[in-house]
């Protein structure tokens, strides 16, 4: 274990973490509701830094991340914890159970292997919540950076203000998961709040690269009126910010159906009014980079990734200037 950052002692023997908004006041021997921070005899001790559970290199698109190096491989790592209980968690085999088996990689030696792996482009912390894998992520990704390695955090958003800040230098890419746009379904379906994850996106916007998840539950999130409002939101930070509309599949403790096509389909019809860059995720098609200027197809994916279509950063056809990096 090690000492965690961002909490305070209290008098009576408690800890109040300060990592994310959850602010739990955990009392001595009992952990957090993430159930990776944990009070011993007054100190809040991090108990998965440098414990990997779960490794491998991915195309960069699953991540999801389709306008930062499309085509490239990045080296994936996820730990164990999450500050969210969401019933339809994909990954609660790691995410939700913490007695799960782990090798343990200090973060000069992970970022050893990631340099050794052919074609990888960095490190991208992904599978659980690598925002309750702060200390060891903040300390990987720095060491990344100064060997000008990219990283990549895959996360639910649900962190303060002051974390935030002081990892996001370190920080290339982010995939934000907003999971619906309602507080209700929040508090209701994740035991977290909207406020803090739309805080999170507003801000890393400004320091990197970021993408938006926002997968669709029949009947939860749904609503033609939810998807204009994230849409509108999203657009007032930048319209220009790619939105992935993502099928849901049962999982964990839900059992409602999958989300039909057509419901997706709405939804990003609904979402380009606003937005000039809509994917629909975990289904066939919907992942093509169109201009949204001339509408001709900039990257096509599709079991391999195109991009005959970029001059650049530039449409070829009509010399748009367009969101990617390459």
């Amino acid at each position: 274990m090690k000492e965690a950052l961002y909490y305070e002692k209290r008098d009576d023997g408690r800890v109040k973490c300060s990592l994310c908004p959850h602010n739990c006041l955990i009392k001595e021997g009992s952990v957090g509701l993430c159930g990776v921070r944990k009070n011993e005899k007054g100190t809040l001790y991090t108990q998965n830094y440098a414990r990997i559970s779960s490794w491998g290199m991915d195309p960069i698109e699953k991540k999801p991340l389709y306008h930062f190096y499309p085509g490239s491989y990045i080296f994936s790592v996820g730990s164990i914890g999450c500050n969210f209980e969401c019933r339809f968690c994909q990954n609660w085999q790691i995410a939700q159970c913490t007695d799960v088996t782990t090798m343990g990689v200090m973060p000069e030696e992970l970022v050893k292997w990631a340099m050794e792996r052919y074609g990888n482009i960095g490190i991208a912390f992904t599978y659980s919540e690598p925002l309750v894998w702060y200390e060891y992520v903040l300390e990987t990704a720095r060491l990344a950076k100064e060997k000008e390695f990219k990283t990549a955090v895959i996360t639910n958003g649900f962190i303060n203000k002051e974390p935030l800040e002081q990892l996001l230098p370190y920080v290339d890419a982010m995939n934000i998961d907003v999971k619906a746009y309602t507080d209700s379904f929040y508090k209701k379906h994740t035991k977290g709040r909207l406020a803090p994850v739309l805080e999170t996106v507003e801000l890393a916007s400004k320091h990197c690269h970021v993408e938006v998840t926002n997968l669709i539950i029949p009947g939860l999130n749904d609503a033609e009126e939810e998807t204009e409002s994230l849409a509108d939101w999203l657009a007032g930070i930048n319209p220009d910010i790619p939105l992935h509309i993502t099928r849901y599949f049962p999982n964990y403790k839900l059992d409602t159906p999958p989300t039909p096509l057509k419901t997706l389909e709405k939804a990003r019809e609904i979402a380009l009014q606003k937005l000039n860059y809509v994917y629909i995720g975990n289904v066939l098609g919907g992942s093509t980079t169109f201009c949204p200027n001339c509408g001709k197809p900039l990257v096509k994916r599709n079991g391999y990734v195109w991009n005959g279509g970029l001059k650049g950063r530039r449409c070829r056809d009509c010399g748009e200037e367009i969101n990617i990096i390459i």
